[in-house]
């Protein structure tokens, strides 16, 4: 039975990825510092020993492949990878961002049957990550945009139809959520399933870019301050079909997600 490697495993979709394999009773093992053997993303004498044995590789790249170098370090990695007896490479990869491709193309390029899952904003942003509320605020530089939610379990589900099925090498999927909402419905749709009086607080991106500073490199924060004027301008205010097409059934909506994470105490 062949070996995974999740590169990224314990972030929002690579924790959901090891608990699907670990239930469908697949090999696996997550990349990471503290992992043995140790994996250190900037340290390329930790790299063979990791890649050792592994038929497939899970690859979520932190914090995004649109930071300068990660489509050269996405390249090496994976054409170490595949010159070792990888077979197959999943990428997490973001959707209407021509800022990434060219990491994209690093793993078609790099001889392993390659799938690219090209996803919408994460529902769960909202509870564990940039978008979770402070107070009773959720603040963000969205606009009255409307963006397609897409749910992490779903593009887990469909890493590992793709990491473990046939008829996926050379596919890129443009996942979304099943409906549009603006970020101003989706804090509704929270407050609704919380209970809690939370509402959407648009700012403009430099002020989003002070919030940002503290907590990042200078950089790093120039880099999603633009990223962020880019998906937010409209262009990826629609839908798409490929869970479906995946997974034979319709992704999980918004408000399901909202509902199933406030009854986990996502926001107490």
């Amino acid at each position: 039975m062949e070996t995974t490697l999740i590169i990224g495993g314990n972030g929002k979709t690579g924790r959901r990825v090891a608990e699907r394999l670990t239930a469908l009773g697949r090999p696996h093992r997550i990349a990471s510092r503290t992992g043995t053997p140790s994996f250190d993303r900037n340290d390329e004498s930790t790299w063979s020993p990791v890649l050792r044995g592994v038929d497939a590789i899970y690859l979520a790249y932190h914090p995004d492949l649109a930071i300068p170098g990660a489509a050269d370090q996405v390249r090496r990695l994976a054409r170490r990878a595949v010159d070792g007896g990888t077979g197959r490479i999943v990428l997490l990869s973001g959707r209407g961002e021509p800022q990434v491709r060219p990491a994209e193309d690093a793993v078609r390029e790099s001889g392993a049957a390659a799938t690219i899952l090209q996803c919408a904003f994460f529902d769960q942003n909202f509870s564990e990550g940039v978008l979770a509320p402070v107070l009773d605020q959720i603040v963000f530089p969205g606009g009255d945009v409307a963006e397609p939610f897409l749910d992490a379990d779903d593009i887990a589900d469909v890493a590992v139809a793709a990491l473990t099925g046939d008829g996926h090498a050379g596919r890129t999927y443009e996942l979304t959520g099943p409906r549009l909402l603006t970020y101003a419905e989706a804090a509704a749709e929270i407050a609704a399933a919380s209970g809690k009086p939370f509402r959407y607080v648009p700012i403009a991106l430099e002020r989003y870019a002070e919030i940002l500073a503290p907590v990042m490199p200078a950089d790093h924060v120039e880099l999603f301050v633009e990223l962020f004027r880019w998906l937010t301008d409209g262009h990826n205010a629609h839908l798409t079909g490929d869970v479906e097409r995946v997974l034979g059934r319709k992704p999980r909506d918004f408000r399901d997600y909202a509902r199933a994470a406030a009854a986990a105490g996502a926001w107490q």
